[in-house]
């Protein structure tokens, strides 16, 4: 149960509820056991009336008597129906209170994992599957939820009527209560031992589903290479597979929980039997009326749901344990990227790498080796280099979503650890080289680069993004709906919409990773014009392999092997004949060679 610790502060939070709700419990019960008493009077009268009856065989009393009888048994069965109507009335607040705490509960649970997410670093991200992330923020979380609600409510409702029964039961008679309770022990002992399969059985579940949701998540996003290579019956496979992998798991998990019931009727069976033998005996002796049968038999059966549900409470709770600690797995994950002394200040833009080497902690690959550069504030460095040679890498420690192992990274002549790490991404407009659209419109999709843009801000970045006119020529122009991840784009005006996202704001750092890869070459010269004029007063970052996109920034710096082989301008490096003129020559027969763009 130390796993459920963590929800104890939302208990808290909620603690009236639950008082109110336990006290709603306690008065519903109240009058669920007094149609107990009731019909214990009522047998005693049938008895005494019955024999009164027939004392008077012939006489005009016998009359009389038989109206008290009718009057008497009228009379209890309208307090019984009142009590039920009670009951229920109360039962309705019990359900207002405490499942309506469970479901709040659920709320702030779910924001707090969300917002846990957030925080967390982009290794945690590439680690984890985002099956699996969904699967801790839905199914898991629901699971706790159901013990939050239905649990505590009838594990609460089965305290508190044994407290109020089995106390009062003794005072009636100690021998027939003890007969009655005999089969508890044995289901207490059934559950202990069942508890624990049933909490290994749940946690292997959790991860299946997780692993399933992950299959799934990935076979839809990836629809369209499934489809144009027609693996579409491999895939189905594959899931099928893990569908019945799952299926099994839970079929294990049901035919454990199958045993309580049968087993709970049979005791409470076995209870019932008991009570009516050694009450017949009491009875005989003068002990007990026929009356307190009739009410230990209804007090039984008000005991049989709370005692079969034991079985049901302690499967939910062991699945809540269970999605509890996968929950509490990514709870305790740290950001390790904090910052040192939450600096707030407008950058300027000076960058300085100085020595920089950087191993990514998942792979183990080093992607830099002492790397060192500085781009004075409002000028532009391009980096460009082969494929893995380390130039996302760059982009990726500038906007500090990972620190680097070695060496220092100043902005404006202070150390990049010491920025608030929300105030340094807010100033830095970037465009990753993996491009990623919401299923929302253009309009929104470009303003999500600024809190508050205007409509002449995102027309203008379309404008400099060279993405203007094409958002004209949709029906529904800036209002246009994108699909999924922004399939309904092509890949150039997906990566020209991206781009304008960055340029909403107006940032003074401005990092472009391969951000033109996708655009033919014409559509990029009219771009690269187009930025000549964004960069002005900016400090700009071009992270490309094209030699002409880099021919754009002031100084170069040419990465090979995570390390500064080259650097000057174009001129210059040209001049070096060296990697980068290497790189020039080859790029130049290419786009000598490619067939125009339709």
């Amino acid at each position: 149960m130390k796993e459920l610790s963590h929800l104890n502060k939302y208990l808290l939070k909620y603690k009236y509820r639950l008082l109110i709700g336990t006290v709603f419990i306690v008065i519903a019960n109240f009058f669920a056991i007094l149609p107990a008493q009731f019909v214990r009077n009522a047998f005693n009268l049938v008895k005494e009336s019955i024999h009164s009856y027939q004392l008077f065989d012939g006489f005009s009393l016998q009359e009389a008597i038989y109206q008290v009888f009718v009057g008497g048994i009228v009379t209890y069965g309208v307090f019984i129906l009142v009590a039920a109507i009670i009951k229920g009335a109360f039962l309705f607040l019990v359900r207002q209170t405490i499942l309506v705490m469970a479901r709040r509960i659920e709320y702030d649970l779910k924001n707090e994992l969300y917002q846990h997410y957030q925080t967390l670093p982009l290794s945690f991200y590439k680690r984890n599957s985002t099956g699996d992330l969904m699967a801790r923020i839905s199914e898991d979380v629901n699971r706790v939820r159901m013990y939050l609600g239905p649990a505590i409510m009838f594990g609460l409702n089965l305290i508190t009527l044994f407290l109020m029964v089995i106390p009062y039961m003794f005072t009636i008679n100690v021998k027939l209560t003890l007969y009655s309770l005999i089969p508890l022990p044995i289901l207490s002992v059934t559950i202990y031992y069942v508890s624990r399969s049933i909490s290994q059985r749940s946690e292997k579940i959790q991860r299946k589903f997780s692993q399933l949701a992950t299959f799934v998540q990935e076979a839809f996003s990836g629809i369209r290479i499934l489809k144009s290579f027609a693996r579409e019956e491999a895939s189905l496979e594959k899931f099928t597979i893990a569908c019945n992998d799952y299926k099994e798991k839970a079929l294990h998990l049901t035919r454990v929980n199958a045993l309580f019931f049968p087993l709970m009727v049979s005791m409470i069976g076995l209870s019932t039997i008991l009570n009516v033998f050694v009450g017949g005996e009491e009875v005989t002796k003068g002990a007990i009326t026929p009356g307190n049968i009739a009410e230990f038999v209804i007090y039984m059966n008000l005991l049989s749901w709370p005692v079969t549900s034991v079985g049901w409470i302690t499967s939910l709770v062991q699945r809540a344990v269970a999605s509890q600690k996968r929950i509490n797995e990514f709870l305790s994950e740290q950001n390790p990227i904090v910052s040192q002394k939450a600096l707030d200040k407008q950058l300027a833009g000076t960058i300085t790498f100085q020595n920089v080497s950087f191993t990514y902690p998942d792979s183990g690959i080093q992607a830099l080796q002492a790397v060192s550069f500085t781009v004075p504030a409002g000028e532009s460095i391009a980096i460009i280099g082969t494929t893995g040679a380390g130039k996302s890498t760059i982009a990726h420690l500038l906007c500090r979503l990972y620190d680097a192992t070695a060496g220092k990274i100043t902005l404006d002549g202070w150390l990049i650890q010491h920025y608030a790490v929300p105030s340094l991404r807010k100033q830095i407009g970037y465009v990753p080289q993996d491009v990623f659209l919401f299923s929302d419109t253009i309009k929104n999709n470009i303003a999500f680069g600024m809190d508050q843009a205007t409509e002449e801000n995102i027309t203008q970045a379309a404008q400099e993004a060279d993405i203007y006119e094409n958002i004209q020529r949709f029906p529904k122009k800036m209002e246009t709906r994108l699909g999924e991840r922004g399939v309904t784009l092509s890949g150039g005006q997906k990566q020209r919409l991206t781009i304008a996202r960055a340029l909403v704001r107006n940032p003074p750092i401005l990092v472009l990773d391969d951000a033109l890869s996708s655009v033919d070459t014409k559509t990029e010269q009219r771009i690269l014009q187009k930025i000549k004029h964004v960069m002005k007063g900016k400090t700009v970052i071009i992270i490309s392999h094209r030699v002409s996109v880099a021919k754009l920034a002031k100084q170069i710096l040419v990465l090979d092997a995570g390390r500064v082989v080259e650097q000057g301008n174009h001129k210059s490096l040209l001049k070096n004949k060296g990697f980068y003129y290497t790189l020039h020559k080859k790029q130049l027969v290419q786009s000598e060679l490619r067939v125009p763009s339709s």
